[in-house]
């Protein structure tokens, strides 16, 4: 069986660590079968970058991160020229001069396409690029190979790696890369998803806590105006401070929905503008007695 079909047989069903949603799980499943790369997009803290990390331990494979900036070029994916190094190895007449193989780079794609087991490319946070880069790597996701104009060499991947691209929808990706992709959506997890989530990090945590941090998460999450929305790594760790303090659940308990703002908001609201603005919908709910 060679590298790409026994790649396509492979199913993901989520790990203990990781709690992924039926639709979640058929996407990863569909562009694993089609060999099309997975595009997801969703807000910060809903899992993207995590579910390649999950996703290789799930089916036992390797993992090559490329984490994107908003300097980084295409080409530094496939491989670069270190010309200063040569230039200054030949006035050092430093004989592997003559080689110019020496000063070729690898890059992350080159890492997955001659990997010794078949491997999940992470390619993360595509959008923070310049809006080049995807079609730039269009034709290199697309055939699984290319050319290394120095040496004229074609690297060809033994076994297509699968490959698992985030955006965090900071700009519009070019229509042509987005045909050559399978496109999930993570919607941030409704309560019951969360609990789950929870569960996993905190096992055999209080009900009673939950249900009242869970409320008062997503009540903080539903305030009109807030500049950055409390994810789920804030919520968790949160909840981790919240166990250590032993805060009770009735002290999360106000008498009404925007009363109060939670204690230990800190690690929830992440800007002075947030929470300026619940103190301000806190005072004019008491002020309306509400």
């Amino acid at each position: 069986m060679d590298g790409a079909k026994a790649a396509s047989d492979l199913r993901f069903d989520g790990t203990d660590d990781y709690v992924a949603t039926a639709d979640l799980t058929l996407a990863v499943n569909a562009a694993i079968t089609l060999q099309r790369p997975l595009l997801v997009k969703g807000e910060p803290g809903t899992g993207k970058t995590v579910l390649a990390h999950e996703v290789a331990k799930a089916l036992g494979l390797g993992l090559i991160e490329w984490h994107v900036k908003s300097t980084t070029k295409a080409q530094q994916g496939l491989y670069e020229y270190d010309a200063v190094s040569r230039l200054r190895d030949s006035q050092l007449g430093d004989e592997k001069v003559k080689d110019i193989a020496n000063y070729i780079r690898r890059g992350k794609l080159w890492e997955a396409f001659v990997a010794d087991k078949p491997t999940v490319l992470l390619i993360d946070e595509i959008d923070k690029a310049d809006i080049e880069f995807p079609n730039d790597l269009l034709l290199e996701l697309d055939r699984m190979e290319f050319f290394v104009y120095e040496t004229g060499v074609v690297v060809k991947a033994a076994r297509r790696p699968i490959v698992i691209i985030t955006s965090n929808n900071e700009k519009e990706l070019p229509d042509a890369f987005l045909r050559r992709c399978f496109f999930h959506y993570i919607r941030f997890p409704d309560a019951d998803t969360m609990a789950d989530i929870v569960e996993v990090h905190f096992p055999g945590i209080k009900q009673a806590l939950l249900r009242e941090a869970l409320a008062s998460f997503y009540e903080l999450r539903d305030a009109p105006g807030l500049k950055k929305k409390p994810g789920t790594s804030e919520l968790l760790d949160w909840l981790k401070l919240l166990l250590v303090e032993d805060i009770p659940p009735e002290a999360l308990r106000a008498k009404d929905a925007k009363s109060a703002i939670p204690p230990l908001y800190g690690a929830l609201l992440k800007n002075e503008q947030d929470v300026q603005l619940f103190e301000r919908l806190a005072f004019l709910a008491r002020r309306d007695g509400r």
